[in-house]
């Protein structure tokens, strides 16, 4: 059942994201060759705390996992789509790597990801990481009053499919508020005009994921928690939380 929510609600729901939006641009900076990802799981720990929020992440247990997440942020390095658990690995000069986060505060939450190469970028993740973020501003542009979720699915669907990337299936958005999953799932890939109507008040994790190599096949790493591509190719993650309002789209996770 999909929750709308408020102006007021919304309103609240920005502050959560700005703290979000803080902790990614915190960890960003901290990202450097040598660094461990359990290292850049300090960092957003720090952040969180400086502003009394707490993680919608840490100790979250779906029913495909295995044991509960032990991180405030997924780190998914490389071949790692998203889940990725920020344990002792430590940054090499050209990986790939995809942040996901996420607070909640006064109890509301808010998802956010990033991707960005660390030390010498390849130019093909460059123009994963570039199309990745297109993917999730075309998403968000077809996020209005009036469309479907099957328009905000075209829309990133086209956008990664022209640049010749798998979308791994299955994978997706989801509705966002109290709690950090919530109705309704926002596909990928889709069919425009098709889906429920969006309306004033829904607010919703928008999140392409690409795999480089245009193959859409991954499989969960022994962890249980980490989704890898098939082929070893990279990947690249983008998310904003966003409010569909009468207004148009409104972007809560930016800074």
């Amino acid at each position: 059942m999909v929750q709308l929510k408020t102006d007021t609600s919304i309103e609240a729901m920005r502050e959560a994201g700005r703290v979000v939006a803080r902790l990614l641009a915190a960890v960003r900076e901290a990202a450097a060759v040598g660094v461990s990802l359990r290292e850049l799981d300090g960092v957003a720990r720090e952040v969180l705390r400086g502003a009394g929020a707490g993680s919608p992440f840490l100790n979250y247990k779906p029913h495909f996992a295995p044991t509960p997440f032990p991180g405030v942020i997924c780190a998914s390095v490389n071949d790692a789509i998203v889940h990725g658990i920020p344990g002792d690995q430590r940054l090499r000069d050209g990986d790939l790597v995809s942040i996901d986060a996420g607070a909640t505060l006064d109890g509301w939450v808010g998802d956010s990801a990033i991707s960005f190469t660390v030390g010498r970028a390849r130019p093909a993740d460059t123009r994963l990481v570039d199309t990745a973020f297109q993917a999730l501003e075309a998403g968000i542009a077809a996020a209005v009053v009036g469309n479907r979720i099957g328009d905000i699915a075209h829309a990133i669907g086209t956008v990664c499919r022209t640049a010749g990337y798998g979308i791994p299936e299955g994978f997706g958005g989801h509705g966002i508020g109290r709690s950090m999953h919530e109705d309704p799932a926002v596909p990928n890939e889709g069919r425009p005009g098709r889906g429920m109507p969006l309306r004033h008040g829904m607010v919703l994790a928008i999140e392409p994921m690409l795999i480089g190599s245009g193959q859409d096949a991954f499989h969960p790493d022994r962890d249980g928690w980490t989704l890898r591509t098939s082929d070893g190719s990279r990947a690249a993650h983008a998310e904003h939380t966003v409010a569909i309002t009468d207004a148009g789209p409104r972007i809560l996770t930016a800074l």
